[in-house]
C-alpha cells in the first residue's frame, strides 16, 4: 500500500477518534467509577475489529444495503446506549469510593473477620484466606463488564459500521499492483482500531489523574457523559427511524 495514503488515513482518522462520542463518554465513565480502562477499551476495539472483519469479508455492505438489518442494528445499539447513559445519570461515579475490590478485601484487614476466625486461629495470617478465597468469584465477574459492555457499545454502533463503508474506501488503492482489497480494508481497520486505542487510553487516563481529587467535578463529568450516551442514543434511534 502506499505510504502516503496511509499516512493521509491515520489523520483523518485521528481528527474523526478525537471527536468525542459514545466511546469517550464510556471511557470517562469507567476511569471515574474505579473501573479498569484497558479492559473498557479493549472491548471498544474487539467491537471495532468486528466491523473490520464485516467489512473485509465484504458484509458491511449487505448490512448497509439492508434496510432490515441496519435498522435492527441502530435500534439494539441505541437501546444499549440509553440503557447505560441512564444508569450513569441516575448513579453518577465518586472518585475515592469504595468499589467491589475494596469491599470485599476490607473483611480481611479490620476487626469483624478477625475476630470470628480468632478463637480457632492463632494469628490474622489464618484469617486472610477466607475472605480472599470467598472474593475471587465476584471480582472475576466485575473484572469482565468493561470488557463486554465496550464491546457491544461499538459492536452496534451503525456509524463505526458506516465509517468502514464512507472513509475507507477513498484509501484503497485500486490501480496497478496492489494489495487485494480485502487485505487493504484489514490493514486500515488495524490502524484505526490502534488508534483507537491510543486516544481512548489516554482519555481515561487523563479523566482519572484530573478529576481523582475533584469529587464534584468527576460527578458533574460523569453525569455529561450519562447525558452524552442518552443524547447519541436518541439521535441514532430518531434517525433510523425516520428513515423508514
Amino acid at each position: 500500500m502506499d505510504s502516503g495514503l496511509l499516512f493521509s488515513f491515520l489523520a483523518v482518522d485521528l481528527l474523526l477518534v478525537c471527536v468525542p462520542g459514545a466511546d469517550w463518554a464510556y471511557v470517562i465513565t469507567t476511569a471515574l467509577r474505579g473501573g479498569r480502562v484497558p479492559r473498557a477499551v479493549a472491548g471498544l476495539v474487539c467491537g471495532y475489529a468486528l466491523h473490520t472483519a464485516l467489512a473485509a469479508a465484504g458484509l458491511a455492505v449487505l448490512v448497509a444495503g439492508s434496510p432490515a438489518l441496519l435498522t435492527a442494528v441502530t435500534v439494539a445499539g441505541a437501546g444499549y446506549l440509553l440503557w447505560l447513559g441512564w444508569g450513569v445519570v441516575r448513579r453518577p461515579a465518586v472518585p475515592g469510593a469504595s468499589g467491589p475490590a475494596s469491599a470485599e478485601t476490607a473483611p480481611g484487614a479490620s476487626g469483624p473477620a478477625s475476630a470470628e476466625t480468632a478463637p480457632g486461629a492463632s494469628g490474622p495470617a489464618s484469617a486472610e484466606p477466607v475472605p480472599g478465597a470467598t472474593a475471587a468469584a465476584p471480582v472475576a465477574v466485575a473484572d469482565g463488564r468493561p470488557f463486554l459492555r465496550g464491546a457491544t457499545i461499538s459492536g452496534l454502533n451503525p456509524k463505526g459500521l458506516l465509517l468502514y463503508l464512507s472513509v475507507l474506501p477513498q484509501f484503497l488503492t485500486l490501480r496497478g499492483a496492489h494489495l487485494p482489497v480485502p487485505a487493504q480494508t484489514a490493514v486500515l481497520g488495524l490502524l484505526h482500531m490502534a488508534c483507537c486505542a491510543a486516544v481512548y487510553l489516554t482519555v481515561g487516563a487523563l479523566a482519572r489523574a484530573l478529576l481523582a481529587a475533584r469529587p464534584a467535578a468527576a460527578r458533574a463529568v460523569t453525569r455529561t457523559s450519562g447525558a452524552a450516551m442518552l443524547g447519541i442514543g436518541a439521535f441514532l434511534l430518531v434517525e433510523r427511524l425516520a428513515t423508514l
